[in-house]
């Protein structure tokens, strides 16, 4: 007997029982769905994690720490013997990188620049005329993608000029801007005081430069005002790493900043990160391993979309348990129907042997229809995903705050025809015990059966 003519068999076997038919392959359906929407959203995750890489990151940039704890969020470190690089960062005590270190990293072969991530710790902002208010500070990264309110930011990814400032538009209100456009060319107060005491040698210097009102000023609080011009104002990005409260500076304005705070304590010129650039045609890899070598631990941008998409594929594989345990339900349906299909047509399976109808073929009709069950299930299963994922797509991404043209969930044909094809394929190995069955029947056996 055909194949063709098998098939056509087994689908018009199952429209005779279509309640049925219909039912276990919604069983298999919530299987698919769960997988189906899985698959999106994995998909959809890794997109969105190398977007964010790609707009923050650039490819020839490395991290690179003295302590590995760094990278791990100081999961490993256990006690530590005291040391006087040895730094607090965010609750972790982690070997720090110094001056000398800086230098040193800067020697290795293939390396264009290492800059430190300087400790800014601002004490307010504010203007004229303007309440102060508290701020996070960081240094201005040329390589990272930044969506513009108004003004303009070097261009060739060149740094900023040191009295100028990117400012977030969620200070405009505050510090008493009308929109982005007015604050551009305006100046702001940035605030800075010292940790520790102040030298005399230092004290005769503010004397000399700024004369009383330096000294008064620097009795009253030990701090700086830092006079700087906005030249821009960014607005939130769905694709930023960055804080949308933090005020970006030049690099030369968080050293100054930094080294101010810090002077004569033990956090001067003490870092706990450093970004080396790779120069331009050379391997990332091989310059993060000539840093590794030196008893450094480095991260490439790679490594870190590595770190992403790992905690995607551990997130997927959680919601894929649940549809591969809906399926392992859906499996022993497909058994008892298919039992039951075999029991209601033990007549009918006489009938066809008596005609002629080999055992082979018996099997493979049961086998068929197991498989339209599969297939139906994928496609009910897949479709309802597709449909209402597509549709809630809108309002995830602006319920994560990921922006309108990035979603969380994104369908692809081949992934889901692959399900439908493995969901087919399952349904056939649950129908072999009953198909097994029915092809052993006894034509004359079963032609007497009532």
């Amino acid at each position: 007997m055909k194949t063709a003519d098998i098939v056509r068999r087994a689908g018009r076997s199952l429209r005779h029982a279509k309640i049925r038919t219909i039912l276990t392959s919604l069983a298999i359906g919530v299987g698919a769905f769960t997988l189906t929407f899985s698959l999106a959203a994995g998909e959809g995750a890794r997109k969105y994690a190398d977007t964010l890489i790609s707009s923050n990151v650039d490819a020839n940039s490395l991290a690179v720490s003295k302590d590995a704890d760094f990278f791990n969020g100081g999961q490993g470190g256990g006690v530590k013997e005291y040391d006087p690089n040895q730094g607090n960062f965010q609750g972790t005590t982690l070997q720090r990188l110094s001056q000398e270190d800086i230098v040193k990293l800067g020697k290795i072969k293939d390396v264009k620049e290492v800059t430190p991530l300087y400790d800014i710790t601002p004490t307010y902002i504010t203007r004229d005329g303007q309440k102060k208010y508290s701020l996070t500070a960081s240094q201005y990264d040329p390589t990272i993608r930044v969506e513009l309110a108004a003004g303009q930011l070097p261009k060739n990814k060149a740094q900023l000029a040191d009295d100028d400032v990117l400012l977030p538009d969620v200070y405009l209100s505050p510090l008493g801007f009308k929109d982005a456009s007015e604050a551009v060319g305006k100046t702001i107060v940035i605030r800075v005081d010292r940790r520790g005491g102040v030298d005399a040698a230092e004290v005769q210097q503010i004397v000399a430069t700024q004369g009383v009102a330096g000294l008064q000023q620097l009795a009253a609080g030990q701090g700086k005002d830092f006079v700087l011009r906005i030249a821009a104002v960014s607005k939130k990005s769905a694709a930023a790493f960055q804080s949308s409260t933090a005020v970006s500076i030049s690099g030369t304005k968080a050293q100054e900043m930094a080294n101010f705070s810090t002077k004569d304590t033990p956090d001067y010129q003490k870092y706990a990160l450093a970004t080396v650039q790779a120069k331009d045609g050379s391997d990332p890899a091989a310059v993060k391993a000539a840093i590794e070598k030196e008893g450094y631990t480095a991260k490439t941008a790679k490594d870190l979309q590595d770190i992403l998409f790992t905690i995607v594929n551990v997130l997927q594989g959680i919601v894929a348990g649940f549809g591969v345990l809906a399926l392992i339900a859906s499996v022993f349906g497909i058994i008892n129907t298919q039992y039951i299909s075999v029991l209601e047509r033990t007549q009918q399976i006489g009938l066809m042997k008596a005609l002629g109808m080999r055992k082979r073929d018996v099997s493979r009709l049961f086998r068929y229809e197991a498989a339209w069950i599969g297939f139906l299930g994928g496609l009910i299963g897949a479709g309802l995903a597709w449909g209402i994922g597509t549709l809630a797509n809108p309002k995830i991404s602006e319920a994560l705050g990921i922006g309108s043209e990035n979603h969380l969930l994104i369908f692809q044909f081949a992934p889901i025809a692959a399900l439908i094809a493995s969901l087919m394929l399952v349904a056939i190995v649950a129908g072999m015990l009953p198909a097994r069955k029915a092809a052993k029947l006894d034509p004359v056996e079963a032609l007497r059966t009532e």
